[in-house]
């Protein structure tokens, strides 16, 4: 483990109504909507997921107690934090469930909202060319996403210490947490060293250009540190 305090999975949001309409929602506002919450494949994706994450605890003997749920505010992630923690036997109401707003997903951009999943492949050739580039005015470049997560994570790491952190987020910004995460651990010694100036040390061109490698499922949980 060596340079964090915690434990980290992080969990894919099941398959949404969006994810079936084949659309992009990436805006807060409609993001929070409760007709962008999961499809039906999408909670049993998500009490899949619960199921496997529990027997992982059971395996490396991590009590419930030092579990937390940290996921963003959009009504298909809450959903999926929420069928999780029921599998668990716990409240998103409760002291082990918080919400982070920097755990929302990407905005890619006006231009992009609502429009067909197939634009996707436009932003990801560009974040490959060029990660400090916004896809449009308004959206938010791979590198804005890096520093968002930058700061859940130290606020996670500074709140708690010695439990299960299960990050229920999107697509992007996992893989982009994956890859900024992956390069600390690469760099860092078995005594790790100030994480912040470590999280800052991997956002660079070269690093956040290769997000893609780390993507997901929904409904996919992995652990990474």
């Amino acid at each position: 483990m060596g340079f964090m305090r915690n434990r980290y999975w992080v969990l894919r949001h099941g398959k949404s109504i969006p994810n079936e309409k084949g659309l992009i929602v990436s805006s807060m506002e409609n993001g929070k909507l409760e007709e962008y919450k999961l499809a039906s494949e999408g909670i049993n994706q998500a009490q899949l997921a619960g199921e496997l994450f529990l027997k992982e605890l059971k395996e490396n003997n991590i009590p419930l107690e030092n579990l937390r749920i940290c996921y963003s505010p959009f009504s298909r992630t809450t959903h999926t934090a929420k069928v999780v923690a029921s599998v668990l036997n716990l409240s998103l109401e409760g002291p082990q469930a918080k919400i982070f707003e920097d755990l929302r997903e990407r905005y890619f951009g006006p231009s992009f909202e609502l429009q067909s999943h197939e634009k996707y492949t436009e932003i990801w050739d560009l974040d490959e060319k060029d990660p400090f580039m916004k896809p449009e005015e308004g959206g938010e470049s791979v590198a804005d996403v890096a520093s968002r997560l930058t700061n859940v994570l130290l606020q996670i790491e500074s709140q708690f210490q010695g439990c299960a952190i299960l990050i229920v987020s999107h697509g992007d910004p996992l893989q982009i947490l994956q890859t900024i995460v992956n390069a600390v651990r690469e760099q860092v010694g078995p005594d790790g060293g100030d994480l912040a100036a470590q999280l800052a040390a991997v956002k660079v061109r070269s690093v956040l250009s290769q997000h893609r490698k780390h993507a997901l499922l929904t409904g996919q949980l992995r652990a990474v540190v």
